[in-house]
Formats: C-alpha cells, structure tokens, sequence
C-alpha cells in the first residue's frame, strides 16, 4: 500500500500494440516505474491493463503517458466538442475545469481560436452525453450546426460549420438592431434636427411620448439581437461568476433602465428631468458588439487557413483493380492492400508503396519541398501528392485516419488547441479582470454622483455604463490563441509539425543547436564520393572491375560502389572465384585479371606497392572518407572512396541558424577525424565525437549547465533520450518513430532548413503574441481611466458609452486582424 495512505483507485485500460509474449511484461514495467501505481497487470489475451494506483500521486494521463512511451497505444477515446459563446479566457477557464472534473476525463483543453474543447476520456466511465452535460453546466452549449447547403459547407469542419452559423446569426441580429438605432438616435437628440425641436419641445408630451415608444421599439433589441449577453451572464451568475456577457449586458441594462425612470419618472431624483434618455446607447452598443463579435469570429476562420488547405488536398476518388477490373471508387472506400493506378497529373489518393511503373511526384504539399521526387518500385508515396509525369501503380497500406495527411492534420488541430505558457498567465489574470471591472464601475458610479456636475445621476449612469462596456475582456483572451493557430498552421504549411503551444514559445529561446551527424546533417547511407586512378587505366575501367567484384555483396560500402558505378555508366562483368577476406577486403578473377579490394594491410600481405597512393589516401581520410585500395593483376590500380555524404542543403540551413544568432554543435559517435571532416564542410566550429548513445542526452545536459537553451535534432532510436532532454527536440520526419514521438517539432521534409524556419516561425509568432498582448492590456489601461472620467477635470472630456463599445470591438477585431498577418510570413532563406 501506498504510504500516503490515500485509497487506491482502480482502473482498465484496453492496450494496443501487444504481438508478443512478453509485451506485458514491458508495459507492467513501464508502468510499475510510475510513484503512486501499487500493482498493474496486463493480459495479454484480453488485451487490458488491471491498474490499482493513488490518485493523489498518479493520473490517469500520467498512467497513459507512461504506456504510449513503452511503445503501445491506450484505449482512450478523443473528440473535439464545438462551444457556443466562448469570448473570453474566463470562459474558457470554466469550460476546462467542468470537463476536467467529469469522472473518466483524461484531459480536456479549451481555445478561443477554433471554439471548441479537445477532450481525451475514458469510453467506459463516460459518454458524450456525459461531456455535453458538464459543458452545460458550466452556461454553455455544446453547438451543432446546421445542415449544409453548399459543397464547401459540407466539407467544412465542425468547428468551422458552428462558427459560420454563429457568424451569420449575429450578422442579422447586427443589422436588426442597427435598422433600430438609426431612427433611435435621431430621435433622441430633437435638438439637433430643427423640425424635430418644434415637434418635439423639451419638457413637452409630445417628448415624452415619442421617447416612451422609443423605448419600446428598442425592447427586440436589447431582448433579441442582445440576448447572448443575457443568457451567457445568466448562466455565470448561476455558477457564482462574471464574464464579458456579464458587463454588456449589466452595461445596456443600466442604461435602458435609466431610460425607463427619465420618462415614467423624470422627477424621482434630485434635478433629473426629462432632459436625455439613451435608449440610443443601449441600441448602438448591442448593434456595435454583435458586430464587432461577428467580425472577430469572421477574422478567427481565417487563421484556420491552414488547417483547410491541409484537409482540401485530400483526393476526391480513386482508381482501384477490383476483380481484375479498374474501379472509380471514393476515396474513403479504399483498403488496404488495394492496388491503386495513378496517372499523370493526379493526385495520389493514399499511402502506398509502388508496384510497377516510375514516376516524378510533387510531395510540396506535405513536405514543403519545392522539387519533385522521383519514385521507382518499392518506393513510398503519400497521399494528397501530386503525380507530375509518369503512371504507376501502388499498394495501399495506409487509409483514411491513418494516412500520413490525416495524421498531419490531427497533430496541427492538438497543437492549436493546446496553451503557450504565457496563455496561463493570462488566462489567471483574466480571472480577476472582470470583477475588478465591475468593482471599479460602481466606484466611478459613487464617486461621480457625489462630486460629479449636474445632473450628478446623468452623469454616474453613463461612467458607469461606459466603464463596463469599454473593458470587456475579449482582446486579451484571444491574444495569443490566435497567433498561436496561425503560427503552427504557417508551420505545417512549410513541412514543419510543431506539437504544443509550450514548443513553439520555448523554440524562440534557443541559442544552441545540437546536431546528430548521420541522417541528420549527412544522408545517413554511405555513397560513391571519389575514384582515383594509378598508372594507364581509366577511370571507369578501375570503378568498373571494383563494382563487379561486389556486385555480389551486401556490406553497405560494397552496395554503395555498386551504385556509384552503375551512375557513373561504368561497365560491370561477372566475378569468378569471389573471396572476402574478413577485416582486410575481397578478391576475385574478372575477365581474366586478379583484382583486390581493400585496406592497406591486405595490399602489405599481397606484396603490393601502394606508397604511390598514400598521399591521396591520407587526404581522402583526413575528409571523413572511407578510401579502398584497388589492384589489379598484382598491381596497384587506383584508390575509390565512399562517405556518407553531406545532405545538399545541410551548410546553407547551418550558415541560416548562425545567422539567427544561434550556436551549432555536431554531436556524434564517429572518430574525431571523421567528425571534424564533415564539420569543416558544412562550417561547424564545435564538435562532440565519439560520445556513445547513452551519453548524448548527457552531453545536452551539460550544455544546458551553460546556460544555453538548448535544441537537439536526430533521428534515431538512440537520440531519443537526448531530445526528452533537450529544452526542444526536433526529429527528422524520415527517422524513427520513436524519435519523433521524443521530439517537440517533426521536420517532415528531413531537411535542416526547417530548424531555422521553425526558429523564426517561432519568434515571429511570439512577437506576434507580444503585440496583441501589449495592445490588450494598453487598450484597458489607458481605456479604463479615460471611461472612469479621469480625463473630465482636466480636458472636460466624459467617453459616450457609444464610443467605448466601438473601442471595445475594435480592440478584438484589431488582435485577430495583427494574427493573421502571420500567415504572409516568409522564411530567410540562403543559398547553398
């Protein structure tokens, strides 16, 4: 038992993954390792995991984590849920907190950006009735939109279908109440208007009638196009809290019901007459914040641009052989294991692997690379790219949710949902924004009735009205959700899947780049670099006679001259009496001549005089590369050299982060020699060779004791302890899974390029972030003393509530707005 003395819960969770015996062992280990778990048992046959833990000690998600890093998948169940009238941080606090304490929630994160909740549960302890009921609790509604009408409706998401019939009720609500206002307000002022000063004389019944039906004719819209406000602080109220609904609506309340009193009472306080009434005020400000709601969420779909492009590459149909015949089927009636044919110019509907035929494929789409790949049988294609020359045709081996756009996709929606550090502070200081507000609006009240000019309570009313609506706090809730989707959306668009709000802020801090040399900055696979000739042969008959020799073989370097030779047109001959030599090279006969392959000591032991060649030898060594002696007939022939070559745009991207004020260190297990060869190429001053697997998370570690934020990129199984530790890891999309599931941003492309595009994503974003926040927070501190009044003594200036609402719509319209300029944002770029 626990020494917490806490009661253990109990829990199942169905596990995926499991194809062996000892599958449950792993995972009963990986989640014994867990403080808090007193026992797990995992069944194989049944495929559940049997968890008592304290749950003072352990969540669930902790237990989950745990799991998914073993290398299995838990049986959770996630659903993004759209939310009507979500404005502010307050609100999306609530909704957080009603869901995270509904029994068998994992984790639930709400944003303004989409509207809509990310919720991660367990199916058998809740239900989607269960979440819609804790989202209601909380004042709000789960929203369902309407049926499409359109194609692009219908392929719209839900989240966007909810916002679209947001946006066009709050249009019409706007448009109601402005056709209202109009003749309100000319109305309300007679004096300015000769005809209506005699028509309408001050003091007289003809006033005070014309001003009572005013009233009336205002009641639609304060009850109709303002009904949001009613309803969302009704339902604040009931959870004992304050939101924007909150002070608009007590806003143009108080300035209805001041209205009321001036018309049916004119002489029920000290020196107030029938003098001015404002039901112009409560009618132009529900007309101006509905639209100015409808603007923001207008400005809100376009920083999901992003998002529906990704969605909007997806092939419509696909030729399919079914029964030996070809079929046009919807792309969703695909399977796996189909043999797909795509022809010139079409999109490629599926993942797959080529069967037959060869083409050139557009991958720009998904990867961001502007060049088209060539793919030959056994290559893989992905769908939503675009097949540029030939036909091929292809198995299918990944579908629907599975594909690698889909996946793309998923990841960039969970990024946009999720909360920058820096959105914490403001989503606690949104908090207590809103009863501060209405605090300091009945001070202003006070104050101003008791030294304020005559008529006192005229004046009160409007400070007071114009103190609640002019600090509604909108601009600061969406400040960084906005930039923040448009910021991960502008990654994804550039091949770059940046995973949390957390990764992007940290990513604008780092000033140290660990690199992992093979297949990071070189290809990862060893590759023909040099063929140097001895006495009167050329070069391709040395090259050649070389590759027929291995022709046969499977050792890396051996394929790698094979290949090199055969690009090079060099001509390969059948070997006789094929001999390796284990440690030293190979041998053979090949149209009628002796030939070796291999170091120097195997040249020693066949008396063979290379001191001709030791020269080039020790050069094409000093460059990191692997050279091999050729002889041929006894006689030294020439030298050929392989090397895991340097990726084409490695130097550039390197050269890029530099420029970005960012220091680079190479990080590898190959020799020093080795290393400081490559680092010369690409202009690395600092190396780290020879450090074993286990020690490169070690190595990090130390430079973090530097002081440096620090960035580490790999991609393999053994960097994956080094980018856990890493401030933020980057893995190459082309690596193993394991590594991109470490890392915090997955380059897709597998191109350094997209470390300092990330980089500067990053600090573009979080600049952008830091405007919309130092607009927020300065509209309400300057906005807020200027509607208190502050400004009258000395400039005789009171703010018209008419005015503050403008400000107030203005404000958001203005944040989203600054967010999407990101969208026009362009990566650096040097040439290689």
């Amino acid at each position: 038992m626990p020494a917490t003395g806490h009661k253990l819960e109990h829990i199942e969770l169905s596990i995926g993954g499991m194809t062996c015996p000892h599958c449950p062992t792993a995972i009963e280990k990986a989640l014994g390792a867990l403080a808090g778990v007193h026992s797990a048992q995992v069944n194989l046959a049944s495929r559940l995991a049997s968890i008592h833990f304290d749950p003072a000690r352990a969540r669930v998600i902790d237990l989950l984590q745990a799991i998914r890093m073993a290398g299995y998948t838990a049986g959770t169940a996630k659903a993004r849920i759209p939310i009507r009238h979500m404005h502010c941080s307050s609100c999306v606090t609530r909704v957080e907190l009603a869901l995270q304490t509904t029994p068998g929630v994992v984790s639930a994160r709400a944003s303004l950006a989409p509207g809509a909740a990310d919720v991660e549960y367990l199916p058998e302890k809740t239900s989607f009735a269960d979440l819609r009921q804790s989202i209601e609790s909380a004042g709000y509604r789960v929203a369902e939109p309407k049926a499409p009408k359109t194609t692009e409706e219908a392929e719209a998401s839900p989240e966007d279908a909810v916002q679209r019939d947001e946006y066009h009720t709050l249009m019409r609500k706007f448009w109601f109440a402005a056709a209202i206002s109009i003749p309100v307000m000319g109305l309300s002022y007679p004096e300015l208007i000769p005809a209506l000063r005699e028509w309408m004389p001050a003091g007289g019944d003809t006033r005070r009638v014309v001003w009572a039906l005013l009233g009336v004719l205002s009641l639609p819209v304060m009850f109709w196009s303002g009904s949001q406000f009613y309803s969302g602080m009704w339902d604040a109220l009931k959870h004992r809290s304050a939101n924007m609904h909150t002070l608009i609506a007590i806003g143009i309340s108080a300035a209805f019901l001041y209205s009321i009193v001036a018309v049916a009472w004119p002489g029920l306080f000290p020196r107030m007459s029938l003098a001015e009434v404002f039901w112009d005020v409560s009618d132009v400000v529900t007309a101006l914040v509905v639209l100015g709601l409808a603007l923001e969420l207008k400005a809100k779909g376009r920083t999901s641009e992003a998002i529906r492009k990704l969605i909007g590459l997806q092939a419509k149909n696909a030729r399919v052989i079914r029964d030996g015949k070809e079929v046009d089927l919807p792309v969703e009636e695909v399977l796996v294991g189909d043999t797909v044919i795509v022809r010139p110019g079409e999109k490629i509907p599926v993942d797959g692997d080529v069967t037959d035929g060869a083409s050139a494929v557009d991958e720009s789409m998904i990867t961001g690379e502007s060049m088209p790949v060539e793919k030959r049988v056994g290559d893989e294609v992905i769908g939503a790219t675009l097949n540029k020359t030939g036909s091929f045709q292809f198995r299918a081996t990944k579908v629907g949710k599975d594909t690698a756009l889909a996946n793309i996709v998923r990841m960039v929606k969970d990024a946009q949902s999720s909360k920058a550090p820096i959105q914490r502070v403001v989503d606690a200081v949104s908090g207590y924004f809103v009863p501060a507000v209405m605090i300091l609006a009945v001070l202003a009240f006070v104050v101003w009735y008791i030294v304020g000019p005559e008529p006192r309570f005229v004046y009160a009313t409007i400070v007071f009205v114009t103190t609640l609506i002019i600090a509604c706090p909108c601009a600061l809730g969406l400040a960084t959700p906005t930039s923040l989707t448009v910021g991960i959306g502008k990654g994804a668009e550039n091949g770059i899947l940046i995973r949390s709000g957390d990764a992007l802020q940290s990513a604008q801090r780092l000033d140290a780049i660990v690199l992992d040399k093979t297949g990071t900055i070189t290809r990862g696979e060893p590759a023909l670099t040099d063929v140097l000739v001895a006495g009167a042969r050329s070069e391709n008959d040395v090259l050649g006679l070389a590759a027929s020799l291995e022709q046969g073989s499977e050792h890396p370097l051996g394929e790698a001259i094979v290949k090199g030779a055969q690009a090079r047109g060099a001509t390969l001959a059948p070997t006789d009496g094929f001999a390796a030599i284990p440690g030293h090279g190979v041998s053979g006969r090949i149209d009628g001549h002796e030939v070796l392959l291999g170091n120097a000591k195997l040249m020693r032991d066949r008396g063979i005089a290379i001191q001709a060649l030791d020269a080039a030898w020790e050069r094409l060594a000093s460059e990191g590369k692997t050279p091999m002696y050729v002889a041929i007939d006894a006689q030294a022939a020439g030298l050929v050299a392989v090397a895991d070559t340097v990726k084409p745009d490695s130097k550039a991207a390197i050269e890029t982060l530099r420029h970005l004020g960012i220091e680079v260190v190479m990080l590898t297990g190959d020799n020093r020699r080795t290393a400081d060869a490559i680092a010369r190429q690409v202009g690395i001053e600092r190396v780290l060779s020879e450090v074993l697997p286990d020690d490169k998370a070690h190595e990090v570690r130390k430079l973090q004791l530097e002081g440096k934020k620090v960035g580490m990129v790999g991609d393999g199984i053994n960097d994956a302890p080094a980018l856990a530790q890493a401030d933020v890891g980057f893995a190459i999309g082309t690596g193993t899974d394991v590594a991109i599931e470490a890392s915090d941003i997955t380059l897709i492309k597998g191109s350094l390029t997209g470390i300092a595009t990330a980089i500067e994503i990053s600090r573009a974003t979080m600049r952008n972030v830091r405007q919309n926040l130092l607009g927020a927070f300065g509209y309400n501190g300057l906005g807020l003393p200027v509607a208190m009044g502050v400004l009258y003594p000395f400039l005789g200036i009171l703010l018209s509530p008419i005015i503050a609402a403008a400000a107030m719509a203005f404000s958001s319209v203005t944040v989203v707005t600054n967010a999407n300029r990101l969208r026009f944002f362009k990566p650096r770029r040097i040439a290689p």
